[in-house]
């Protein structure tokens, strides 16, 4: 077996975990030979025609902040003069100060008068509640039957029968009878227009509006190479619906960023050119720059389905240059913006060291698009020519040419010591602090270990002195690499003086 054949198993086995109630229905295996780029076709200058825009039915975009924007086209057979028109199957969690209404076959002879949204969903307790001081049958659990009006049904059910007041257990309750469904109850969410059409006749007519309750992210499954170099990376998009609506063979986009909405916390809208790297698989979602975002568009219509989740594969790389890294964490803490003179703060402490992996996101490396935010899990090859999960993190929207860094888990064999060597008060405002770092390694193997500090007592920190030379991160961070032996030990000592 191929490590992209054990990829295909490996995203199998991811996305089965994920608990996901529909999934892709195929997984193709990634194609290790480059495919050329299609030339690009110029942009059509003429109008869009409306037969073109009816063939487009549904239209779903989905930014991955629990929202949606749905552009549907339908035909109405409208009369001289004043018309009322009702959309039944529109979502429940639809924001109906969004909907917007207009006629493409006589937008300037078609007037919108009144915009109603009407959710009294009808029930049982809502049935009761219209059928006070009227008359109801209620048949019990034993068999009797009690015809009546209706007194109250707030707690038992109270009848005025022709015999007398009859209180009935609602745990008792075995049928209702209605004689008629009461006026102004409905059986689906309905948007309610009053129009006003100069002539009678066939019009067509798009509706406009977001609903909420409807999401999407990314979610990554990679494997991981035997020698911890390259990685086989697949994207898929990961649909949930909870709107109360489905949505038929849809022109399904997906917009990845950060977008703004008054008095909500928002998350990401996203799209993107088309697929360059090399030895990318021929996508079935086109990616495309959108405004300041990316956005998705599957190639084929979709049908979404209301409490359902859906997942369609949007990218696969079959080897992108990688690199496992070991780092110990900060010592200390990142600095606060506060002084912080004490002596023994904080307490020195074994500290463990992260397995990290890193890549960049780049054609030569093998990969080269722009990566909506998601969950990323990390499967490596085993002797056996299996895979098993190392680990799992979350990357935030990438661009192109970005580096990533997944944190996988802690080393089981390396662990690292931070201990303060010396500390004395200079004068009033300025401390000399030295740290000493030790790192074990049990491993059969030499490593390296990316040691990281965090100059935290106060903002103007210099280092005076140390045993290896460092990195300066930024003001407040410094970092050495050290070479650690198998089954040994390596440190590094510096001295920092701190002023405020």
């Amino acid at each position: 077996m191929n490590k992209y054949q054990l990829l295909a198993v490996v995203l199998a086995l991811a996305l089965t975990l994920s608990g996901s109630t529909t999934l892709a229905q195929t997984i193709s295996t990634p194609t290790p030979e480059p495919i050329a780029a299609e030339e690009p076709i110029a942009p059509v200058e003429e109008p869009v025609s409306l037969a073109e825009e009816l063939t487009l039915g549904v239209e779903l975009t989905v930014y991955n902040q629990n929202l949606g924007l749905v552009k549907e086209v339908r035909t109405l057979d409208l009369q001289t003069g004043s018309n009322e028109v009702r959309f039944t199957d529109v979502p429940s969690a639809i924001d109906a100060t969004s909907v917007h209404f207009q006629s493409l076959t006589a937008p300037a002879e078609t007037i919108v008068l009144e915009q109603s949204y009407e959710y009294d969903i009808v029930g049982s307790r809502k049935l009761l509640s219209k059928y006070v001081d009227r008359e109801i049958t209620v048949t019990t659990t034993r068999g009797d039957t009690y015809t009546g009006t209706l007194l109250s049904a707030d707690d038992d059910i109270i009848l005025a029968a022709a015999d007398g007041i009859k209180i009935v257990r609602t745990e008792q309750v075995l049928e209702y009878g209605f004689p008629a469904l009461p006026e102004g109850l409905i059986t689906r969410p309905t948007l309610v227009w009053l129009l006003q059409a100069a002539e009678a006749g066939p019009q067509d007519v798009r509706v406009t509006y977001l609903t909420g309750e409807i999401n999407w992210q990314a979610d990554y499954v990679a494997l991981l190479a035997a020698d911890d170099a390259s990685l086989a990376l697949a994207g898929w998009v990961t649909l949930e619906n909870r709107s109360g609506a489905s949505y038929e063979d849809a022109r399904l986009k997906l917009v990845a960023g950060d977008i703004n909405r008054v008095q909500e916390e928002q998350q990401m809208v996203y799209a993107a050119d088309a697929v360059k790297a090399a030895g990318m698989a021929t996508p079935q979602v086109e990616e495309r720059s959108f405004f300041e975002y990316h956005l998705y568009e599957v190639q084929r219509p979709v049908t979404v389905k209301d409490q359902q989740t859906k997942q369609i594969e949007f990218a696969s790389a079959p080897e992108v240059a990688a690199e496992k890294v070991f780092i110990l964490p900060g010592g200390g803490y990142p600095w606060w913006g506060s002084v912080y003179a004490d002596a023994a703060y904080p307490e020195s402490d074994t500290l463990k060291v992260q397995v990290r992996l890193r890549f960049v996101n780049d054609e030569q490396s093998g990969l080269g698009i722009p990566l909506p935010k998601g969950r990323v899990r990390v499967y490596k090859e085993d002797v056996g020519g299996g895979a098993e999960f190392v680990g799992e993190d979350e990357i935030d929207h990438t661009p192109r040419n970005e580096k990533l860094s997944l944190y996988l888990g802690d080393a089981f064999d390396v662990v690292g010591e931070r201990v303060q060597a010396s500390f004395r008060q200079i004068e009033e405002r300025e401390i000399e602090e030295t740290i000493q770092v030790t790192v074990r390694n049990h491993k059969d193997e030499d490593i390296q270990v990316h040691v990281v500090e965090n100059l935290y007592r106060a903002l103007d920190a210099t280092v005076t002195e140390a045993s290896e030379g460092y990195t300066q991160i930024d003001a407040n961070t410094i970092e050495f690499v050290l070479a650690v032996p198998a089954d040994g030990e390596a440190q590094v000592t510096y001295t920092v003086d701190y002023r405020w």
